[in-house]
């Protein structure tokens, strides 16, 4: 009978790992039709795990095959994504564009959370809402996400708040791009350093060439790199706070929680830029990366339900949206100072 049990419970984690995928494969490919590529695929990923489950439900025996979709396979996905980032890219384009790349990331988490803070959002869903505005969207949420030890329901309120916000945005530049009256090179510069996820800056810079498109990836890879010093400032902070005020204990640098994962990250971002690794091989690997992501996104969707968004959703949205326009006109600001247009 116990043997039957164990039999049983491995059976329902390999199904709720399974389900995961399965979104995961499904949100890939809807990622490539016309309108939904602009989400990306970690955003469908969500949203069809939220769908899921409110329509279809989540069996008690995959909970566990899920929660590991959301917490382990993301770490390794997210070390597999610094086969994205190439260092010496980041390097040749000059210390002004990434001068521009991170005042943007600075300013916009710290805007950002101060109006969370204002408007009376819980502490952690406004770093979370705050830290994928300023850094790259829902990766950056997910990293954060597991240095502060957030609830599931803020993660995923945050990716959502994101997600919608970037969609509008990257909408909203390709119209206004006749207007800003920006060369290629500063339409670019200026669409890296604002929006959220790489499929918004990807898809917003279009229309001023490949030109544009390639130094917008440049500034937007610029504030991903910068993700692991503010992981880690940010775990140091949290973990400070509290030990010092909710445990009473005494703040020791021993506590301080190392995000190894982000090292990992880093780790894989400098053997990219070696050139030890193939092209091709970087690209299947980068393309794993963002299913296990997505599988993660997955198993947080799955554990959500809509009354949740409409419930604790509305004032994280609101902040995210002034810090946006705020970040927006901060970045064209940017790149006038630094004679980049």
């Amino acid at each position: 009978m116990e043997q039957k049990k164990v039999e049983t419970k491995k059976l329902g984690f390999i199904k709720g790992i399974a389900l995961t995928l399965l979104i995961a494969i499904a949100a890939k490919y809807l990622a490539e039709l016309p309108f939904l590529h602009i989400m990306g695929q970690l955003v469908i990923a969500i949203l069809f795990g939220v769908v899921w489950k409110s329509l279809i439900g989540v069996p008690a025996y995959a909970v566990a095959g899920t929660n590991y979709s959301s917490k382990v396979l993301l770490r390794v996905g997210i070390i597999l994504l610094g086969m994205r980032l190439n260092l010496k890219d980041i390097i040749n384009a000059g210390p002004k564009t990434f001068a521009v790349g991170a005042i943007s990331l600075a300013i916009g988490i710290l805007v950002v959370y101060g109006l969370t803070r204002l408007f009376k959002v819980e502490k952690k869903l406004g770093i979370l809402t705050a830290c994928g505005t300023g850094i790259c969207g829902a990766a950056a949420i997910l990293a954060i996400s597991s240095q502060i030890k957030a609830k599931e329901k803020d993660t995923a309120i945050a990716v959502a708040t994101v997600a919608v916000l970037g969609t509008t945005f990257t909408f909203g530049y390709t119209v206004l791009y006749p207007l800003l009256e920006l060369s290629d090179q500063g339409y670019g510069i200026f669409s890296g350093a604002t929006l959220h996820e790489i499929a918004h800056v990807i898809a917003a810079a279009a229309p001023g060439g490949n030109e544009a498109v390639d130094l917008a990836v440049v500034v937007k890879l610029t504030r991903v790199a910068l993700l692991i010093p503010v992981a880690i400032l940010i775990g140091f902070i949290m973990n400070w706070k509290e030990r010092s005020t909710v445990t009473g204990k005494k703040f020791t640098w021993k506590s301080i929680q190392i995000p190894w994962f982000i090292f990992g990250f880093l780790l894989m971002s400098a053997i990219y830029s070696s050139g030890a690794v193939p092209e091709p091989l970087a690209e299947k690997l980068v393309m794993l990366s963002y299913i296990l992501m997505a599988m993660a996104m997955a198993g947080l969707g799955l554990n959500i339900d809509l009354v949740t968004f409409r419930k604790y959703g509305g004032k994280p949205f609101i902040a995210g949206l002034v810090g946006s326009i705020l970040l927006s006109c901060l970045g064209y600001v940017l790149v006038q100072a630094f004679h980049l247009n």
